[in-house]
């Protein structure tokens, strides 16, 4: 009797992977729609992104630069850095996943944090690799649990600083001891999607850290401040020899004509990235202390999210919660997937859409309206 398969077979690892779920973007019918989902900018995108977008209309039949040159050369023009160490991507999960791809085979070692990107868990497994996860403390990264976790089996580290969907940080500081500790060869990978909206004297995104060091890099996103997460733009800037690695297996095209126009534009404008920091500053406070004045729990964020926990007494749980806000057409994200059945993430929106859920936060701890 032939031991072959009867059909075609995926390799090891695969089948083991839980297929990422969004956020998800509906509301009953005739109810309006507030989104808080996703982490999506409230403000929309740069007009001058808008125009650039619309502006690739009449050149459709061409491809797109390969290189994506200009948009490398606005974001190192932005920073302050060398294009020749910045990778463009198709989002920073395609990035992500071809830093995986390059560093991680069968049986190698991939670590991320306890309740870090679920992205990163998919890509090692996709790899070959063993995930493996590092405790966090008070929904934050720690770096002696990080480094407890590396055997010589690891490959690579996954830091989002700050961290989705909790909304914490690591200090630079800790981040600088965490590469410290760990082997040369060990690549730490340092997720900054949220990096544009902290304001903290001792955050950094690691920008300096990959600059001065062999086994770092940092990964960004377009899908965030600049409002462009539908064109799905990602960049990474590393040290000369990853980037040289990831430019290898990339694909050749993976970045779209649009989103090199309209994300050489959106980092070029300065007065809208800050139109939206400011924006997120205000209502991050007000969102956090209204939630609180409720008697909910909020983990203390410096991104453009909040981690709101829920008791576990019937009628108040975060299922609870989730189902009360969908039928006011307020959709905010379950993490279960995440290891946090008992919490709801919600992305700091407009003013209108922030005043609605707290006020139906409100009628819902109070029973009303239920």
């Amino acid at each position: 009797m032939s031991s072959e398969a009867s059909r075609p077979v995926p390799r090891p690892g695969i089948l083991e992977i839980d297929a990422y779920v969004p956020g998800r973007s509906k509301a009953p019918a005739g109810v309006k729609l507030h989104k808080l989902s996703s982490n999506e900018s409230p403000l929309g995108a740069s007009p001058a992104a808008i125009e650039a977008f619309r502006a690739i209309a009449d050149k459709l039949e061409l491809y797109p630069d390969g290189s994506s040159t200009a948009l490398r050369e606005a974001i190192a023009a932005m920073h302050g850095l060398n294009p020749a160490n910045i990778v463009c991507g198709n989002g920073s999960d395609d990035l992500l996943e071809l830093i995986t791809k390059a560093y991680i085979g069968p049986g190698d070692e991939g670590i991320y944090t306890e309740f870090g990107f679920l992205v990163y868990k998919i890509a090692i497994l996709a790899a070959g690799g063993v995930p493996v996860v590092a405790k966090e403390t008070d929904c934050t990264a720690s770096v002696d649990a990080i480094l407890e976790k590396v055997t010589p089996r690891t490959k690579v580290v996954f830091l989002a600083n700050p961290n989705n969907p909790t909304g914490t940080y690591l200090t630079s500081s800790d981040v600088k001891r965490l590469q410290a500790g760990l082997p040369p060869h060990v690549l730490l990978v340092l997720d900054a999607a949220y990096a544009e909206y902290v304001r903290r004297n001792d955050y950094a995104s690691g920008i300096e850290l990959v600059s001065e060091t062999e086994n770092v890099v940092m990964t960004r996103t377009f899908s965030k401040i600049h409002g462009l997460a539908a064109l799905r733009i990602g960049w990474m800037y590393g040290p000369a020899h990853v980037v040289d690695a990831i430019n290898r297996i990339r694909g050749p095209f993976n970045v779209s004509a649009a989103a090199i126009a309209a994300g050489t534009e959106a980092i070029r404008d300065r007065a809208f990235i800050e139109q939206a920091v400011a924006h997120n500053n205000e209502w991050l406070e007000i969102v956090t202390r209204e939630i609180e004045a409720l008697g909910l729990k909020v983990t203390p964020s410096v991104a453009n999210f909040v981690l709101i926990h829920f008791p576990e007494e019937k009628g108040r749980t975060a299922g609870d919660a989730d189902e009360f806000l969908v039928a006011r057409g307020l959709v905010l994200r379950q993490v279960s997937s995440y290891g946090l059945p008992q919490c709801l993430r919600m992305t700091i929106g407009t003013e209108e859409a922030n005043r609605a859920v707290i006020a139906a936060l409100k009628d819902f701890l109070s029973g009303a309206g239920s």
